[in-house]
């Protein structure tokens, strides 16, 4: 076998939620070499507590497994935005939170990616702890189970009550049939320990002898050889080598792969003249119109200590309606996030189907530099409606006899105003380089995945969803992954 430091049959770039399911499944393949490239801590990171914490997210300032980037998201309002620098990526560091995309959602997908389509690999995917059935999986690699009623927290029991008495109706199985309504959240978390895909995948391969992890290694650009794939670029301690490959698989996030495309000369042409690189493929697509779910801050206070169990995640129930997420985070920010310094407790407005669109473009032709981001957020009517719309949910429920008992509201008004003052996201950028049919110029790639006017390059993240769907994409981003991954060994 070729040693990996140089050459390998496959290099999967970014050892994320996608990237580590593509190299254990790749890697299935004895005859098959492949090398996964991840720019943050390799597997010495799954023994470190923060990162086996389900209860808590360490991703706060100075943290060892994130990558945080200045964004704008709305004209003039500006924030951060955080993606996982570790293997598992942003599900080594998240909320466990693993609901499916919806039946609806993938209708705007490409006719071989239906729901029909998907649900066989989103049940071999799993291992559902509490239920069975048509729906689910019992024997995959990603556990999935829900906090019980009786040892949810006292803010999770009583937001489920509220949303009861207000007239919802009640989804216990949030990977079902995704009508909506208040139920237990699916999440990635068994033994204790939070589940990542590094935890599930990556880490019973870890001994094969073809399969090379080289970790705290950052991909500077992929090369080719006129139009064909012939490798990376890599830089690691302040030293630059080649590695050849046959075939890359880039699965860096939906910031970094389009940032990486763009460095090596596929991506719009004119913004790739105006930084100086040559012109390889005229992709427009490529960092544009991407989709992600704002989400809107209801501060309160607690009129008492609230109990939250020891085995709480950061979100135990939701309330889903048409187009809205409520989400009562279990504990307050600064807890949550370690050294985030906010101590309020959050009701969270997630806007679950935006028409909001973005764009992530290059600042420079320098790797090092950071990509200019901008959301886009709270542009139309549409969405600025339908934000007012979960902020009156969100409101009644806080004032419902369930929960005023416990908490008081720090703000009352509902409003455009009010809704940019407490606006974020939710970290759930999609559709940076999405898939589509021949007929869609602007897609990257096919419905197979492979970027279109080269060869030899494949995307596995959820850089390819054509757009965010409308619940958490993390699940679905496994699902993604596993089918890249059978048609790249087909």
């Amino acid at each position: 076998m070729v040693d990996p430091i140089r050459a390998a049959d496959v290099v999967v770039v970014g050892g994320g939620s996608s990237g580590c399911v593509v190299a254990a499944r790749l890697s299935e393949d004895p005859e098959r070499s492949v090398l996964l490239v991840e720019s943050g801590p390799g597997y010495r990171s799954m023994l470190d507590p923060a990162v086996r914490d389900y209860r808590s997210l360490p991703v706060g300032p100075g943290g060892d497994y994130s990558q945080v980037y200045d964004v704008e998201l709305t004209p003039g309002v500006h924030s951060t935005m955080v993606r996982g620098r570790v293997l598992g990526g942003s599900g080594a560091v998240n909320g466990v939170y693993f609901i499916r995309g919806t039946k609806s959602d993938f209708e705007a997908w490409p006719k071989s990616w239906s729901y029909e389509k998907v649900l066989p690999t989103f049940r071999a995917l799993e291992r559902d702890i509490d239920y069975a059935g048509p729906w689910h999986g019992r024997t995959g690699p990603m556990p999935v189970r829900r906090q019980s009623a009786e040892r949810m927290s006292e803010i999770s029991a009583a937001f489920r009550d509220a949303a009861l008495e207000r007239g919802y109706r009640e989804e216990l199985d949030k990977n079902g049939t995704g009508d909506g309504g208040v139920g237990p959240v699916p999440t990635n978390v068994d033994g204790g320990v939070r589940f990542s895909t590094a935890v599930a995948y990556l880490l019973p391969a870890w001994d094969r002898p073809n399969l090379t992890v080289e970790s705290n290694t950052d991909v500077v650009r992929i090369l080719f050889s006129g139009n064909r794939v012939s490798g990376v670029e890599v830089e690691a301690e302040g030293e630059r080598r080649t590695i050849h490959a046959r075939r890359v698989v880039l699965a860096a996030g939906p910031v970094e792969t389009p940032v990486l495309l763009m460095l090596s000369g596929v991506g719009s042409a004119d913004h790739l003249r105006d930084n100086g690189i040559p012109v390889l493929v005229d992709a427009p697509g490529v960092g544009s119109d991407f989709s992600d779910h704002p989400e809107v801050a209801l501060p309160y206070r607690s009129r008492g200590s609230l109990h939250r169990d020891g085995s709480s995640p950061p979100l135990e129930t939701v309330l889903n309606t048409a187009d809205i997420e409520i989400r009562p985070y279990t504990a307050p920010t600064n807890l949550l996030v370690p050294g985030s310094g906010q101590s309020d407790q959050l009701l969270g407005i997630g806007l679950m189907v935006p028409e909001s669109r973005g764009d992530i473009r290059l600042t420079s032709a320098d790797r090092s530099s950071r990509p200019h981001i901008e959301y886009r957020y709270a542009q139309s009517e549409s969405d600025r409606r339908a934000l007012r719309h979960g902020q009156a949910i969100g409101l009644d429920l806080l004032h419902s006899p369930a929960l005023k008992r416990l908490i008081v509201p720090l703000y009352e008004e509902v409003s455009d105003r009010s809704a940019v003052a407490n606006l974020g996201t939710s970290y759930h950028l999609c559709g940076s380089c999405r898939m589509g049919g021949s007929d869609d110029a602007a897609a990257v790639v096919d419905e197979r995945c492979d970027v279109r006017g080269v060869d030899g390059l494949t995307i596995a993240d959820t850089s390819v969803f054509p757009m965010v769907p409308s619940r958490g994409p993390h699940a679905t981003s496994v699902m993604v992954a596993e089918r890249v991954s059978t048609f790249l060994t087909e």
